[in-house]
């Protein structure tokens, strides 16, 4: 990669614009560049969702490579028309889904964020990953996108929840689920 941020402040943002990794130049404020950003923010909390476990937990390795894929998915929005993001990474978070929820009991109630650090952790994630998907389905309605950067959000916030209910779950600990008599004044 050699040396390619030699200089981090460069003024060329200081109108407002900012540069796509195609050359082109876009408002700060544009959907793209919002999609961007909530990848990079989504992709933050990931990182503090891993902070909160042992290095050895057995979904670090997991959450890497979904940090990983979130990159690949910003550089995906930074270059308009481009596809990083497929079918195979899709596949990939189904599966995974499919073994971690196995073993949990089925849902009977709504679950609040909560548990446990890293269950409250990795629910923030989930959230942040559900307003992703949002900012992208705007993207999609003014310029054309990847489809499949569409669907992997949607598959991963329900892979965040089901780790955030294994989390919660963890040393005998429990999820908090809501009680609809507890919301009334």
């Amino acid at each position: 990669m050699g040396n390619r941020l030699s200089k981090i402040y460069t003024r060329t943002g200081d109108d407002g614009s900012t540069g796509l990794a195609d050359g082109n130049r876009i408002a700060k404020n544009a959907q793209r560049v919002e999609a961007m950003g909530t990848a990079d923010e989504l992709n933050c909390h990931i990182g503090l969702l891993i902070e909160t476990l042992d290095s050895d937990d057995e979904f670090v390795d997991s959450l890497r490579r979904i940090q990983h894929h979130l990159f690949d998915l910003g550089g995906e929005f930074a270059i308009p028309g481009s596809r990083v993001i497929g079918d195979d990474h899709i596949e990939w978070l189904e599966s995974t889904l499919d073994r971690h929820n196995e073993d949990l009991p089925p849902l009977k109630n709504f679950v609040l964020p909560g548990g446990s650090p890293a269950a409250a952790q990795c629910h923030l994630a989930r959230a942040v990953c559900r307003r992703a998907e949002r900012v992208v389905v705007a993207l999609g309605h003014e310029d054309s996108i990847n489809t499949a950067s569409r669907h992997y959000l949607n598959r991963l916030s329900d892979l965040l929840f089901v780790i955030a209910r294994v989390l919660a779950r963890r040393n005998g600990g429990e999820e908090i689920l809501w009680e609809q008599k507890k919301s009334g004044l």
